[in-house]
């Protein structure tokens, strides 16, 4: 279905011919689906003038004569609909509110339509568009926005057209409006306008109409820098400020290390390394700061962590890292108090983000010490962030042991004598990690504090995320998880903190949720080494009691009751930075625990689940991806996939399906694949198209050679389902292959499963496709015995499909059943024909 390049093929072979019949009707086709209807009714005319009898061209163009007369119709009357759209749109005295919201509504249906979109733009629509957003009402410019997106969609000619008639300016200045679903729907059109301008550069362009386009790249850096410029203009909005960070993490980094040109990431370095600083750096509260959200300084540290992972080789990251000193001194030199905290505030951006910038500018002469004297300020705002920081840097190990030298003490005093239970909170959390040498019980009291914080309603949110952080280590103690999950109210105040706007509580969440489902990789000790281990009288680590299957089975129980489908499924729809891959990697751990028990899968799926698996299975880590795909195919197995996912969703899911057959997967993942495409593909056609389409057949066969004997019965029994498909089917008769041998000798096998599975293959394929029937003799010299002994066997399942085979060969061709007549099987069939025990 790849229109242009059909009609880009089919113009090649007319200059090679210009009378290839073939070419000028595919290139007609092409056309038509491409909406250039003239041009593909000159070629079907030349079609019938070559060839003035045939019956599909005279059809063909009687079709698409009709389907002309019917556009001009539709566009004369577009033509007038989006004048009078306008008219009442722009018409100050117009007072019907319900006539203005029908028009907009029109506007924006229309320019989803290519004719419709193409139509608003010939008729002066953006120049009409852009007064809709000078207006200042905030309805107004929705509909305006939504309309825009409509013709910038994947059109990069119109989109650059339309750049150059709003200008950069305006669309940065809409984006930073105070109105948040005006600043949301402008961040969408600038989305779609970078991937029509992207597109732009990455396609090499073809025919007539793309040859007029100009370069878009200096199109894609002004609007980048205009971006960069939202980031530290004082009037813009805290939550146009986050858009325009979410924008960037999103336009600007490669999409893959594979592709060579990282050039865009290292000019925003450049150019607006020290803006995204800023927004970093900002301490809420101080005065003349900028506006920003909860997630603004999230959003920030990924930006640098995406950027800094873009960069390729040590000189690149050399002159980050100086820009990152340079822009930390600038504050911490010569600022008095106030620059000191910005120096703080920005090193805990970089040690959430790119952590090797965070400790390199740790390592700057007086920070540390500035962070361990803050600590103990007595004003509430420098102890959060000078606290923060320590956390921060306690994360990293080589951090750890020098807080723990020189900060613990301090640290406890904190946690012991502060009246503000958010510093005490925060105290608590940095000493966690940094503490190995807790006393016995310690990590129980501990928690226990957590989850009182955490259920304290009277703590802001903001503060009470630290205690989640908390339990997110603590719950490494299998104690403290069977606490936990006993603590029903605890779990539901960390399932609502999850739901809330901050997101930068995701990360902590899903680990907390990792911990108490087990759901890590266990590595399972060699028996040799532990065998060394104990005769060199070495410590071995033994697993908790607490941490056996019948506990942890009982913990997803409670986690179940608590609702924790419903949280993992919010916090996969967020559109957040904080939702990192590695933290998508978490929640398809914990989404894997959930499902392992069959009766567990339906309440699963009802509260949201395996809606939320699938974008967990398409994007993140390769280790996140299978984990949520395994989850689906254990959902598919268990359950009626129509039930599970309704609608188009059920096609979202052979993609992940497919990737559990590739060969570095484990057996149990090849396995369970197999088995949810074998429910898939016993469904409708449509399905099995898609199945073929993502390429699974090649390696469904190769898995019917497999050793392991219950992979090659699920793939066999895949194989049977997919053999309702003619292209399947065509298959089995290609010259020089074996595939129809191997049914037949399945067939004959001694495990009567896999003998069910082939045989009811040979019934299928010999109904849906005689020719095979006359293949069968020839494929193996066993074929008559195999047959008889389906007949001839105890199970009537392999007796009926035994007697389908042997009825569709007789019918096929009468060599074959004239060989069938003169062995024993005239007689087994005179016997089982008076059978009345098996109708």
């Amino acid at each position: 279905e790849d229109y242009a390049k059909a009609e880009a093929d089919a113009t090649k072979a007319i200059e090679a011919d210009g009378r290839d019949m073939k070419a000028l009707f595919r290139r007609s086709q092409a056309l038509q689906k491409l909406g250039r209807l003239d041009q593909a009714v000159s070629d079907l005319q030349r079609c019938v003038s070559l060839e003035p009898k045939n019956k599909a061209f005279q059809e063909a163009l009687r079709a698409l004569g009709s389907a002309m007369h019917e556009r001009m119709k539709t566009m004369s009357c577009t033509d007038s609909k989006v004048e009078q759209m306008f008219q009442i749109l722009l018409d100050p005295e117009e007072k019907d509110e319900d006539k203005k919201q029908k028009a907009t509504q029109n506007l924006i249906v229309l320019a989803r339509e290519e004719a419709g979109a193409e139509k608003i733009f010939q008729s002066d629509g953006v120049r009409l568009l852009t007064q809709l957003l000078d207006t200042a009402k905030a309805d107004l410019m929705l509909a305006a926005l939504r309309t825009l997106v409509g013709l910038c969609t994947g059109h990069r000619s119109r989109t650059m057209a339309i750049l150059a008639e709003l200008e950069a300016p305006r669309l940065s200045a809409v984006l930073g409006v105070e109105h948040e679903q005006v600043s949301l729907a402008a961040c969408n059109l600038l989305h779609t306008m970078f991937d029509s301008l992207k597109e732009g550069l990455q396609k090499d362009f073809r025919g007539k109409e793309d040859a007029m386009v100009l370069d878009s790249s200096k199109d894609l850096k002004l609007l980048i820098k205009h971006l960069l410029e939202l980031l530290v203009l004082e009037g813009a909005s805290a939550h146009g400020r986050d858009n325009a960070l979410n924008l960037l993490i999103k336009v600007v980094p490669r999409k893959s290390p594979k592709e060579p040109n990282n050039s865009m990431s290292l000019w925003v370095i450049d150019q607006g390394l020290k803006k995204i600083l800023e927004v970093g750096s900002t301490v809420c509260g101080t005065p003349g700061c900028l506006p920003v959200t909860e997630n603004s300084r999230m959003s920030a540290s990924v930006l640098l962590s995406k950027l800094y992972d873009d960069l390729k080789c040590d000189a690149e990251r050399e002159n980050f890292h100086h820009l990152c000193e340079e822009y930390v001194r600038s504050w911490f030199e010569g600022h008095e108090l106030a620059g000191k905290l910005r120096a703080i505030q920005t090193v805990s951006c970089l040690l959430q983000g790119p952590s090797d910038a965070g400790n390199r500018v740790l390592e700057l002469e007086g920070i540390m010490d500035s962070v361990l004297s803050l600590c103990a300020s007595v004003r509430e705002a420098h102890q959060l962030v000078a606290v923060e920081a320590l956390i921060h840097a306690a994360d990293k190990a080589k951090r750890a042991s020098f807080i723990t030298a020189n900060g613990v003490s301090l640290l406890k005093e904190i946690y012991k004598h502060s009246e503000r239970d958010s510093i005490r909170i925060r105290a608590l959390v940095v000493s966690v990690p940094a503490m190995k040498q807790f006393a016995e019980g310690s990590t129980m009291k501990l928690a226990k504090q957590c989850r009182k914080w955490l259920c304290n309603e009277t703590i802001d949110a903001g503060t009470r995320r630290w205690a989640v952080e908390g339990l997110a280590y603590l719950t490494f103690d299998a104690d403290v998880k069977e606490e936990f999950v006993e603590d029903k109210a605890a779990m539901q105040s960390m399932f609502h903190l999850a739901k809330l706007e901050d997101r930068s509580v995701l990360y902590a969440v899903a680990s907390t949720l990792v911990n108490c489902t087990n759901s890590y990789d266990h590595e399972e000790p060699d028996p040799q080494m532990l065998e060394l281990a104990k005769y060199a009288k070495q410590h071995i680590p033994e697993q908790h009691p607490k941490d056996k299957p019948d506990f942890v089975k009982r913990r997803v129980q409670k986690l179940l009751m608590a609702g924790v489908v419903s949280a993992l499924a919010c916090m996969v729809k967020s559109e957040n930075p904080a939702l990192t891959n590695s933290c998508r990697e978490l929640i398809s751990r914990v989404f894997l625990a959930l499902v392992e028990e069959a009766e567990d899968r339906g309440s699963v799926v009802a509260q949201g689940g395996g809606k939320a698996l699938i974008p967990l299975s398409l994007e993140g880590t390769e280790v996140g991806q299978t984990k949520a795909a395994q989850a689906l195919a254990k959902i598919t197995i268990t359950s009626n996939p129509e039930m599970a996912f309704p609608g188009e969703r059920i096609y979202e899911v052979v993609r992940p399906l497919v990737s559990l057959l590739h060969l570095q997967r484990t057996g149990l993942e090849n396995f369970e694949g197999l088995m949810a495409l074998t429910n898939l593909a016993g469904i409708s056609e449509r399905l099995r198209q898609k199945i073929l389409k993502e390429k699974a057949v090649p390696m469904i066969e190769g898995y019917m050679f497999e050793e392991h004997e219950l992979i090659r019965l699920a793939a066999t029994e895949c194989m049977c389902n997919m053999a309702m498909s003619k292209e399947v089917q065509e298959l089995f008769l290609a010259e020089g292959s074996d595939r129809l041998k191997l049914m037949v000798l399945y067939s004959g096998e001694e495990d009567e499963r896999l003998r069910r599975a082939a045989s009811g293959t040979l019934a299928m394929l010999t109904a849906l496709h005689p020719p095979i029937c006359k293949r069968i003799p020839q494929v193996t010299v066993h074929w008559l015995e195999i047959l008889q002994a389906l007949l001839l066997s105890p199970s009537t399942e392999l007796q009926h499909r035994g007697a389908v085979v042997v009825m569709n060969m007789m019918a096929a061709e009468r060599e074959v059943a004239e060989q069938l007549i003169a062995s024993e099987m005239l007689e087994i069939l005179t016997v089982l024909a008076k059978d009345t025990d098996k109708p």
